[in-house]
């Protein structure tokens, strides 16, 4: 049996979830999310909680368990707190700024590259080295910041690029000189 799986999801009084056979829609304060979930598992929404289960035990059905069950979870937390991830900025002459909803970034090209915000998704520059990305859909958070650190990716001997505000960049020693 899956373990994640099997643990209900529970949904906050200000939030509406409906059910419609494989659709799924979650109403929050801080907005909506559909998906259309695998024929393989159901969705059933009683006592204030919403359960996730299989309808046989094939090998298909026991890796969609778990997985349907953490998206359904991470719907209803996103239209309730949303998430965010945070990137730095770091090299000299590095730097975030925001006009209007796109973001400009200036990292080391002859060009400045913009970069715009999908639906759903803002951006937030709280310095000029430190980029924030907020939204209610965890997937699209997380892609939209992955994209953005593949701009610039930070390298092994200076450290320079976009990176995540929690990333470690191992550092590399440079060539030896002559002796």
């Amino acid at each position: 049996m899956s373990r994640v799986g099997m643990v209900p999801i529970p949904i906050p009084p200000d939030v509406n979830m409906t059910v419609n056979g494989a659709d799924v829609v979650v109403k929050g304060p801080m907005g909506e999310l559909s998906r259309t979930f695998h024929d393989r598992v159901k969705v059933d929404v009683h006592n204030g909680q919403a359960v996730v289960t299989r309808r046989d035990e094939s090998r298909m059905s026991r890796s969609l368990h778990g997985l349907s069950r953490t998206l359904l979870a991470n719907m209803v937390t996103g239209v309730v707190k949303g998430y965010s991830k945070e990137l730095t900025v770091v090299g000299v002459g590095y730097r975030a700024l925001l006009r209007g909803s796109k973001l400009v970034l200036q990292v080391g090209f002859s060009h400045p590259v913009e970069i715009d915000a999908p639906p759903g998704i803002t951006f937030e520059s709280p310095q000029a080295t430190r980029i924030v990305i907020k939204g209610i859909d965890k997937q699209q958070v997380g892609q939209l910041a992955a994209e953005i650190r593949r701009i610039r990716p930070p390298e092994p001997y200076k450290g320079k690029g976009i990176r995540y505000l929690d990333e470690k960049v191992r550092r590399k020693a440079g060539k030896a000189g002559r002796i």
